[in-house]
Formats: structure tokens, C-alpha cells, sequence
């Protein structure tokens, strides 16, 4: 299997978590943001990451978009299994799943690409890094009233979380589900700003146990823990 992807992209390692947790062999093919397009609108129809090519006879051509590929990977391979057994908590995992995609997710991107035009300018002060992260400010009207309402929502959703795993080892039943497989990609790019690695040591304590649990390398502010 190819997965196309941005390196740097918590959507893309999302598809790799559940990829290593499935155990399932597979490579990577790094693409340049904007020129991406013309290598996945083809195949797709849209202009998104992340797209899992299976390059498998009887199976699909492509399929784009994290939950799509979590959804395939789990009927292409059934263990170890990304769903629950129990029906009510298989849809409450997936609705929290929904819920960090479509809404925390975000607002990670917000917080973090506002740190990384500002105090994290550091961590990668190079002009192409730079560029890159004009256009994504650009492209999603990332501003400081955004990043206010953002930093809002990823306040209230980090007290569900502490909750939620403060009580169990996962956030819905008793073993990895795809809410834990989300939070733990989706919140990810927090690890490099420092209020939060100071004020929730717990979530990326988490989140690296996750990792290591789906054989998937550290992101970047813990590959160094």
C-alpha cells in the first residue's frame, strides 16, 4: 500500500497510526503542498490529504480522506480491530472520532500554525517552511480572532479528554478504538508549543503510549522524551 501524504500533517498521522496498528505493510509518498493537487485531484476527484492507494488487484483505486481510510483499513483487515465489540460504544467512538476530525483537529491547525509564524518561527525558520506556512494561514484565515475561539475549543475539549482517560486507559470501552487513534494524531502538533507541554503533561504521555503502541515513530516535541 502507498499512502500519499504531507509529512508534517496530523490528518496524515492519523492514516499512519491506524496503518501500524493494523500492522499492514505499507509506503509513504511525501508531497509538496499546492503541487500535491496535481497528483491527487486525478485519483480523487478532491485536493486532500490523506490518500491510501491499496495497489491491490479487487481492491479500490484510491481512497481519500483519514476516516475513509480507517473505515477501509478495518474492513480490508480485521484484526487487530479498530472497532468495538459493543455497538453503543462503537458509535460513540466514532462520534467522538467525528467530533476531533472535523472540530479539534482545526483548531489544533489554528493554535499551531499561529505559534509557528510567531514564537515557534524558530523551529524552522527556513524561507521554504516560512512560505509554507503563510499559504496555510492564508488558505484557512487563520488570524488572532480564529486562534482565540481555537484555543477555546481545544480548552474544553482537553478537560473531556482528561475525563475520559483519567477514568480508563481509552476513551470509549476497554481497548484502542479510533477516538484514541484521532486524539492521539489530531492533538499531536501541540507537543511543540509549550504551554501545552506544561499544562497537560498527561495528553501527550498519552498520546506517545498510543504511538508506541501503533509502532509509529514519535511526532516532533516527543521524539526527543
Amino acid at each position: 500500500m502507498l499512502l500519499l501524504q504531507f509529512s508534517t500533517s496530523h490528518y496524515c498521522r492519523k492514516a499512519r497510526l491506524a496503518l501500524g496498528y493494523k500492522q499492514i505493510n505499507y509506503k509513504c509518498e511525501n508531497l509538496t503542498p499546492g503541487l500535491h493537487i496535481l497528483r491527487v485531484k486525478p485519483l480523487t476527484g478532491l485536493k486532500t490529504l490523506p490518500v491510501l492507494l491499496p495497489q491491490i488487484e479487487g481492491q479500490p483505486q484510491a481512497i481519500a480522506d483519514s476516516t475513509r481510510i480507517l473505515k477501509y483499513l478495518e474492513s480490508y483487515q480485521k484484526e487487530p480491530s479498530l472497532f468495538l465489540p459493543d455497538y453503543k460504544q462503537q458509535t460513540e467512538a466514532w462520534m467522538l472520532e467525528d467530533w476531533l476530525d472535523e472540530s479539534i483537529g482545526t483548531a489544533t491547525r489554528f493554535v499551531y500554525y499561529q505559534f509557528r509564524a510567531g514564537e515557534g518561527k524558530q523551529i524552522d525558520p527556513s524561507l521554504a517552511s516560512q512560505l509554507i506556512i503563510s499559504v496555510v494561514r492564508q488558505q484557512y484565515r487563520i488570524d488572532n480572532a480564529s486562534v482565540e475561539l481555537a484555543a477555546s475549543r481545544l480548552a474544553t475539549a482537553l478537560e473531556e479528554l482528561f475525563i475520559r482517560w483519567k477514568n480508563s486507559e481509552y476513551l470509549v470501552g476497554n481497548k484502542l478504538s479510533v477516538a484514541d487513534i484521532a486524539a492521539a494524531a489530531l492533538l499531536s502538533p501541540l507537543a511543540l508549543i509549550p504551554h501545552y507541554r506544561q499544562e497537560y503533561p498527561w495528553l501527550f504521555e498519552r498520546i506517545m503510549q498510543i504511538h508506541q503502541q501503533c509502532s509509529e515513530s514519535l511526532p516532533p516535541g516527543l521524539s526527543e522524551c
